[in-house]
């Protein structure tokens, strides 16, 4: 055993954590779900999100005979999406290929959607305590520094080193062990920023701490400008207070999930609203909201109009949408945060 995997194995004894939801009778299924839900995604933020999805779908079954407008329901707010429908596309090819059960082999994890090879080393080590590396960012910050790893992580050769470090150390046995210890010292000491060197298990022998580089590492290349990206949507209320929306049926990172009428130019927008053959009000207050995805931002332009009568809506992919409503639809953040501040000030922020 190395002295990296001895350090941490003991140090999680008494310092790990072990009463998060997904590690209370855990399973390999828990560990999937809660893998999938922690990409890119803060524990805190994962918690309440993954309870209420257990408590819907506690098994493959229950989840794969659920239609994806629920599923993404269950994870409005969570951000990246497609790791919700990827949850229900893997769940269906479980319960027809797999006899609604994990697979335990990293090659037959990794033919499910959503799951590459740090996620089934995960589900390997955490649900079935076999011996399997993972690569999160956590795991990849640790070894980085401690090892001095000085190339930018996101070049294939670095990450071609690193599985190579991960696979060269893990231990013989408690492989369970060590994969929750290296995650939660990313987590809770070896910070991205910042890190808590005095009280990390692994300090006498990392080499940037030693070299007091570890605040420079891990290193990336250098980012590219996010494209800016400028939409228009329309806000139409009804006399009852209900709200129209639209389900995104094409592809992209809002499929599935129900927004506001969404144009490119400010003229379709408007064009839009001279042909509704129904009377209205226009509300003067414009809203402008910005939203950042991984490789570009959304520039939202906002116009809210009243209206009156009965608005014949000729789409079956837009429906009114009371607040109660709301709640059993999934959502992109941005429409619910609009939502919101309508609700609570009766205006828009």
């Amino acid at each position: 055993m190395s002295a990296l995997s001895n350090n941490l194995i003991h140090w999680h004894k008494n310092h790990g954590r072990k009463d998060l939801p997904w590690q209370i009778e855990t399973n390999p299924y828990k560990v999937w779900i809660s893998e999938v839900m922690l990409q890119q995604t803060q524990v805190k933020t994962v918690i309440p999100y993954f309870q209420r999805f257990m408590e819907r779908y506690p098994d493959i079954d229950s989840l794969a005979n659920s239609d994806e407008n629920e599923v993404l329901s269950y994870w409005s707010g969570l951000g990246y999406y497609s790791r919700g429908r990827n949850l229900l596309k893997s769940a269906k090819i479980l319960q027809d290929r797999f006899h609604s059960q994990m697979p335990n082999s990293s090659e037959e994890l990794q033919l499910l959607p959503g799951i590459g090879k740090s996620t089934a080393g995960a589900i390997q080590s955490l649900g079935f305590k076999l011996k399997a590396p993972i690569l999160d960012g956590n795991a990849k910050r640790v070894l980085v520094r401690y090892f001095r790893i000085k190339d930018p992580v996101d070049l294939a050769s670095t990450s071609k080193l690193l599985w190579k470090i991960a696979e060269d150390n893990l231990p013989e046995k408690d492989c369970n062990i060590y994969t929750q210890a290296i995650m939660d010292v990313g987590a809770l000491i070896c910070k991205r920023t910042n890190p808590n060197c005095i009280e990390c298990p692994l300090s006498k022998n990392c080499i940037s701490l030693l070299e007091n580089k570890q605040n420079l590492l891990p290193a990336k290349s250098p980012k590219k400008e996010k494209a800016l990206k400028k939409v228009f949507w329309l806000i139409m209320r009804n006399e009852e207070g209900e709200v129209l929306l639209e389900n995104r049926n094409s592809k992209g990172v809002w499929q599935g999930l129900w927004s506001f009428p969404e144009f490119t130019e400010e003229k379709e927008r408007n064009k839009y609203i001279k042909q509704m053959q129904v009377s209205y009000k226009k509300i003067e207050e414009r809203i402008k909201l910005k939203h950042s995805f991984t490789h570009y931002k959304l520039d939202i332009d906002i116009a809210t109009i009243e209206v009156k009568g009965d608005f014949q809506n000729s789409s079956n992919n837009k429906v009114w949408f009371n607040n109660e409503r709301t709640k059993d639809v999934g959502l992109p953040a941005p429409v619910s945060k609009v939502l919101e501040a309508s609700n609570d000030a009766n205006c828009f922020m």
